[in-house]
């Protein structure tokens, strides 16, 4: 793997992946955009300043504020920052949002080395590549159940990532994947709490990958069989140990399998939710004209943590993870509002999840992972029964990704550093300096919450009284 991505280069991307690569940064920065005011945001972005103060040199920026603050926290920050939605990117292969951690990892990286726009480009498709790949040899419905499959797919993928980015050789690369492969980590306990590790997942991911990649620069050495050796990572997940480790760039681009949410929810809540809206647009609902709901899915989906779930719900993220409260919501408001999210503002949502279950589908599962179906059937007092069955999940297209990107901009940016922004990934491939990338991600201002952080600073400074 680490011969493969040392000798993969900008030469060998067809246009089409280019371009893939250039939505997946303006996904990602819409994300973290939209989300930096958001409570896990704030926190994460408080660690990083609290850990590195104002640094004038040698550090990232976190996107969306003015800060900078150390590699490895910028990575951190803006790994938290770019998942906050929970509407990134999603290689369903995987069943990972490499994105989340692919790109702040290199935003961070490309601060401190001279590497050029299309170095970034080149790195992020190795990213993607051996992150969906590891992600298909290791997780299924049994081992996501338990294991974040971001988690486990993020460090190592990142590292690759960073490894191209930096212009590591093959034997640094090799440790680097190795590094990455022992900080795969992360369980689906928050799914049923709705607690935010979830979201800090990605940071934590995004952090170690930097420092994989800065002590493989720095001559460290690390296990050739960290990934395929008998107690190495295939081995924990109970993998075969002697694998056919599938050959990189070999055929199509795993960043070309990648999608974009419609929904800012779990991914197994997609197709659910966008047939529910189908039904909201024919016919308007209140919860007291439902007798009952049946949503149809893949297996995948019914087991998947949080998802099969009809309440109670308090937090924001066990409503964005259950497809009963998503297909609520949709049927409810036609829309996918993120004010329709918020548990204790919305009771029609919450009494209609409760009259919602799930039920697997045969037909639905045979087709997954290549399709994503789920049919909704909804029975009303008066009699009626209405139904809607979608295929497969219809992903935001590209002038979806672009608005949602301009939205976002434009409210941190203004108009004329959104501009700027989105030209500089647009033209990627001319920059000479991919700093500059995250260098125009940065406000003029100070985030809302740093002079919290430099208050709490002093006090903690201050001499204790005897």
């Amino acid at each position: 793997m680490a011969r493969a991505l040392a000798a993969h280069s900008w030469r060998d991307l067809a246009p089409e992946t280019v371009a893939k690569a250039k939505l997946c940064v303006l996904d990602l920065l819409s994300s973290a955009f939209a989300s930096i005011e958001l409570p896990w945001s704030k926190q994460a972005v408080t660690v990083a300043y609290r850990n590195s103060g104002t640094l004038t040199s040698g550090g990232a920026g976190i996107v969306g504020t003015s800060a900078v603050v150390s590699v490895q926290d910028a990575a951190f920050a803006n790994g938290v920052v770019g998942h906050g939605l929970v509407r990134d990117d999603m290689h369903v292969g995987s069943v990972s949002h490499l994105g989340t951690v692919l790109v702040p990892t290199l935003l961070a990286l490309a601060e401190s080395t001279r590497a050029s726009g299309k170095d970034f480009l080149t790195a992020l498709v190795a990213g993607y590549e051996v992150g969906g790949k590891i992600g298909r040899m290791i997780l299924d419905v049994e081992v996501s159940k338990n294991f974040r499959p971001t988690g486990i797919t993020g460090p190592i993928a990142a590292a690759a990532a960073g490894s191209k980015l930096l212009g590591l050789n093959a034997e640094q690369t090799a440790t680097a994947l190795a590094l990455g492969a022992n900080a795969a980590a992360g369980y689906n306990e928050w799914a049923a709490t709705g607690g935010s590790e979830m979201f800090f997942h990605t940071g934590l991911a995004a952090r170690s990958a930097v420092t994989a990649v800065q002590l493989a620069a720095a001559g460290a050495y690390a296990s050739r069989t960290a990934i395929d050796g008998e107690a190495g990572l295939l081995a924990a997940f109970h993998r075969d140990l002697a694998p056919q480790i599938p050959e990189l760039f070999a055929d199509s681009p795993e960043i070309l399998a990648v999608f974009f949410k419609p929904v800012p929810a779990c991914n197994f809540a997609q197709s659910a939710a966008q047939a529910a809206l189908a039904i909201a647009q024919r016919k308007k609902l209140r919860a007291n004209d439902v007798e009952r709901v049946t949503v149809r899915v893949t297996k995948a989906a019914a087991l998947y943590p949080g998802c099969d779930v009809s309440g109670p719900f308090e937090h924001v993220l066990q409503a964005k993870m259950s497809i009963h409260y998503n297909v609520a919501a949709a049927l409810i408001y036609g829309d996918f509002a993120e004010k329709n999210y918020v548990p204790q503002q919305n009771p029609d949502v919450l009494t209609l999840a409760t009259k919602t279950r799930l039920e697997i589908d045969d037909e639905l599962t045979k087709a997954f992972p290549a399709k994503q179906g789920a049919e909704v059937i909804v029975q009303t007092r008066a009699g009626d029964e209405i139904r809607e069955r979608v295929a497969d999940v219809t992903p935001t297209d590209a002038d979806g990704v672009r608005a949602r990107f301009a939205a976002a901009a434009v409210a941190a940016l203004g108009q004329a550093g959104a501009a700027t922004l989105r030209d500089l990934v647009d033209g990627l491939e001319s920059c000479a300096d991919a700093a500059e990338l995250s260098r125009a991600t940065r406000t003029s201002t100070a985030p809302s919450h740093k002079p919290a952080i430099a208050r709490t600073a002093r006090a903690s400074a201050r001499p204790k009284s005897k």
